[in-house]
C-alpha cells in the first residue's frame, strides 16, 4: 500500500524530480554529537574535492561504529565536474533540511544521488527506497515499443555492468517504429559486475509494474537507476575513465662504458690482482705440503735414532762393575780353550806352533757362557 501511494504521489508531483528519504532504522543524532560533526566534515569534503573528475565519491569520517559518517555521491556520467559538484551541494542542503537528525538519508536529484549512513554502505546493493516517475503519454504500438525498449535496456545493462570501479554508466538508443527510444542506465561503481547487473535487471523488471507502455520513465534506487524517453535527454557520453596503471618496476640503470684509458687501467689492475692471488695461493699450497711432509717424516727419524743408539752404544762396556751380575768359570773357560785349540790343531797343523795363549782382558772378553752367581 505504501509503495502504491509513493508512486501516485510522485506522479502527481512529476513537475519536480527531486526526492528525499529520511530513515529512522539506524537511529538519530543530536546537534552536538560526534556523528553530526563527522557528517558535516564529510559533506564539506565533497564540496571541496577537486581531484575526483569521474563523478563518484565514497568517503568516511570517524572511527567505525555508531558515530562514523559514510557518504556516497554519484553524478550522472554525462555531466561535467562543475555541474556534478553543484548538484551534490544542492542535494546536501536539501537532505540536512528534510532530515535534521536522522543518521541515514538519501536524496535524488535530476543529475546526482547523495546518501549517507552510519552503517557500511560501500560495495553493498541497496534496493530501497526506490522511486518511479513516468510520462503520462502512451506509446502508439505498445508491443513494438516494449520489445525495442527491452532490447535497448539489455544492451545498456551489459555495458554498464562491465565498467570499472570509476564509472558504470551507459547510454544508447533503439528504433521502435516511427519513434526512437533513448535510454540511460547507471550503477554506483563500488559494486561488482554481477551486483550491478542484478540491480539493473531488477529495475528493468519494475518497468512492467509501474510504467508499461509509457513513452518515458525513471526508476531510481540507491545502488542503480535507469531512464528512457522518446526525446534525447543526455549529453555526449564521455569514454569510461581508465584506472591508473600500477607503476612498472624500473630496470636498473646501466652505467655508460668507461673511456678506453680507464678501461685499460681497470684491465691491468685486474690482471695484477689475478697474478698476485695465484702466486700467493701456490706459495701457501707449497708451504702446506712441506709442513705435512715434515710432520709425517719426524716420527720415523726418531725411531732410526733410537735403533742407532741401541746398536752402537749397547755393545760397549765402559766400566767393570765391582760385583758383576755374571762371572766367568775359569776351569770351564780353560777346558773350552783347550778343546778349541785341539780342534784347530787338527784342522791346520801349520798354525799350531804359532798359537800362543793370550792374556785375558776383562774389558775385551768375549763372553761365551755366563753363569749366575
Amino acid at each position: 500500500m505504501l509503495f502504491i501511494f509513493s508512486c501516485i504521489l510522485l506522479h502527481l508531483a512529476s513537475l519536480t524530480t527531486a526526492q528525499t528519504d529520511c530513515s529512522n532504522d539506524v537511529g538519530n543524532y543530536t546537534t552536538n554529537s560526534n556523528f553530526k560533526r563527522n557528517l558535516n566534515s564529510v559533506l564539506s569534503s565533497l564540496d571541496s574535492n577537486t581531484q575526483i573528475d569521474y563523478g563518484f565519491y565514497n568517503l568516511s569520517v570517524g572511527q567505525p561504529g555508531p558515530d562514523q559518517a559514510n557518504v556516497i555521491a554519484l553524478c550522472r556520467g554525462d555531466i561535467g565536474v562543475d555541474d556534478c559538484q553543484n548538484c551534490i551541494r544542492n542535494s546536501s542542503g536539501k537532505i540536512l533540511q528534510a532530515c535534521p537528525n536522522q543518521k541515514e538519508a538519501i536524496g535524488f536529484e535530476d543529475t546526482c544521488i547523495l546518501r549517507y549512513s552510519n552503517k557500511s554502505i560501500f560495495g553493498v546493493v541497496e534496493d530501497s527506497p526506490k522511486y518511479f516517475i513516468w510520462n503520462t503519454a502512451n506509446a502508439t504500438d505498445v508491443n513494438q515499443f516494449n520489445q525495442a525498449l527491452q532490447t535497448l535496456m539489455s544492451r545498456l545493462r551489459s555495458t554498464a555492468a562491465s565498467g570499472n570501479s570509476l564509472r558504470k554508466f551507459a547510454t544508447g538508443d533503439e528504433t521502435a517504429g516511427f519513434n526512437t527510444i533513448y535510454g540511460l542506465v547507471q550503477c554506483t561503481p563500488d559494486l561488482s559486475e554481477p551486483q550491478c547487473d542484478d540491480c539493473i535487471a531488477g529495475a528493468i523488471q519494475d518497468i512492467a509494474t509501474c510504467c508499461d507502455g509509457k513513452r518515458g520513465a525513471r526508476i531510481r534506487k540507491p545502488s542503480c537507476n535507469l531512464r528512457y524517453e522518446v526525446d534525447r535527454f543526455y549529453g555526449v557520453t564521455p569514454a569510461t575513465p581508465q584506472l591508473p596503471a600500477s607503476p612498472s618496476p624500473q630496470a636498473p640503470s646501466v652505467p655508460p662504458p668507461p673511456p678506453p684509458a680507464e678501461r685499460k687501467k681497470r684491465n691491468n689492475a685486474r690482471t695484477i690482482i689475478i697474478i698476485v692471488v695465484s702466486t700467493v695461493s701456490v706459495v701457501i699450497l707449497m708451504i702446506s705440503c712441506i709442513c705435512l711432509y715434515l710432520r709425517i717424516r719426524k716420527p720415523k727419524e726418531k725411531v732410526e735414532t733410537v735403533d742407532e743408539m741401541i746398536t752402537a752404544e749397547s755393545l760397549q762396556v765402559d766400566f767393570i762393575p765391582s760385583q758383576p751380575a755374571f762371572f766367568m768359570n775359569s776351569s770351564t773357560y780353560q777346558s773350552d780353550i783347550s778343546s778349541s785349540m785341539d780342534y784347530n790343531s787338527r784342522v791346520a797343523h801349520s798354525s799350531e806352533a804359532k798359537t800362543e795363549a793370550l792374556p785375558l782382558s776383562a774389558n775385551e772378553a768375549s763372553i761365551t757362557e755366563l753363569y749366575p752367581r
